[in-house]
Order: structure tokens, then C-alpha cells, then sequence
């Protein structure tokens, strides 16, 4: 297993070694040990989740309230999806940058966002099915979200499918419906760096 942190401090793209022979294919898609030293504490795991995608649909950005706020470990188990971190921590170096990794049933990589960090991905093949390790259940009332075509993040969204066929972004209601970047920042909806070190300080006690 491979841990290689991305542009965005804080998510890390994972790589599994892939066991294969007539039977198929076995890989450990998480290992405590290797996270923990790469990350510097270890997950703390409080809810798992799986979606399902058809192609173009387009989920995020998502973010959650810190603290305690919301890390997530995420990897496709079935399709493709490209997984998108954005830095929405207000006072940080890389304020409103973006990296992507590309999660599929043929790498099978995974991709960690540590606390503070936005998510958001977008499915290239109908079906693609998402698996999340979460750190914290669901909370709406701490959740929010930063809507995935502002022009301020700039992330370049694939157009076509994963089988070569044009891509049309399919976004929820509220996702849609979401501020933008420095909306969100006028709003109070971000959190700071500071208070992401501060909390990710008392993990790592």
C-alpha cells in the first residue's frame, strides 16, 4: 500500500497492491498501521456509507462543521468516479485549491480528506458504487455544501464517460442549490485553518 498526499494538505490518495490470480482479485483497500503513520493519528471510524451512480451524477462539494467535522476514506468499489478534495479552510496556504484522483474497479485507489477538507465527485459509469469511512455520523445541521460548477474552485469536470459518451453533470436539488465559494466564506459556513489544526492537534495527542 502506497500513501502519496495530494496538492491539498490534509487527503492523501491511497494505493493498494492488488493480489490477482484465476479467481480474481484480492486487496486490502485499508490498513491501520500504514494510515496512521502517513496521517499522523489514527481514523477513527464511526459510519460507513455506500452510494450509487449513474453516469453524470455529480455529488458535493461537501463539508462539514469543525470541530469535530467529518474525514473521510473513500474508494470505488464498482465503476469509475473522478474524487475531488477542495481546501475550504479560510486562512489556508492553498485556500480554494483543488486535486483530484481518479477512483475505479481497475486501480482501486482510495482517497482520505482529513477534517475541514471539502468532497465532492462526479460518476463516469452508470453504477459506479462509492464506499466512504467516515469519522463522525451524519449531522445536517453541521453539514454543508459549496455548489460543484463555482467558477471560483474551477474544477475541470470530465465531459465524457468513462465508455467515451458525453457526460451532462446531474446535481440534487440542494447541491444546486448551494453558495458558492466566497458566498460561503461571507456567510460563515467555512472553517478556519485554525481551527482544523487545533482539532487535527487533538487527534494526533
Amino acid at each position: 500500500m502506497q500513501l502519496r498526499e495530494l496538492a491539498v494538505p490534509g487527503a492523501w490518495e491511497i494505493t493498494p497492491q492488488q493480489h490477482g490470480d484465476p479467481r480474481g482479485v484480492f486487496l486490502e483497500w485499508f490498513k491501520a498501521g500504514p494510515f496512521a503513520e502517513a496521517v499522523g493519528h489514527p481514523l477513527d471510524l464511526q459510519q460507513a456509507n455506500c452510494s450509487v451512480s449513474a453516469a453524470g451524477v455529480l455529488r458535493g462539494i461537501h463539508f462539514a462543521d469543525v470541530p469535530p467535522g467529518q474525514a473521510k476514506y473513500v474508494t470505488c468499489a464498482r465503476g469509475a468516479v473522478l474524487d475531488v478534495v477542495v481546501d475550504v479552510r479560510v486562512g489556508s496556504p492553498t485556500f480554494g485549491q483543488w486535486d483530484s484522483v481518479l477512483l475505479d474497479d481497475v486501480d482501486r485507489r482510495a482517497i482520505y480528506l482529513g477534517e475541514g477538507l471539502g468532497h465532492a465527485f462526479l460518476s463516469l459509469e452508470d453504477d459506479s458504487t462509492v464506499l466512504y469511512l467516515c469519522s463522525t455520523g451524519y449531522a445536517p445541521g453541521r453539514e454543508h455544501g459549496i455548489h460543484p460548477l463555482d467558477p471560483a474552485v474551477g474544477i475541470e469536470w470530465p465531459t465524457t464517460a468513462r465508455d467515451g459518451s458525453p457526460l451532462t453533470p446531474q446535481l440534487s436539488a440542494k447541491d444546486e442549490a448551494a453558495p458558492g465559494l466566497h458566498e460561503a466564506a461571507e456567510q460563515g459556513l467555512l472553517p478556519t485553518a485554525a481551527a482544523v489544526e487545533e482539532f487535527i492537534a487533538s487527534l494526533r495527542a
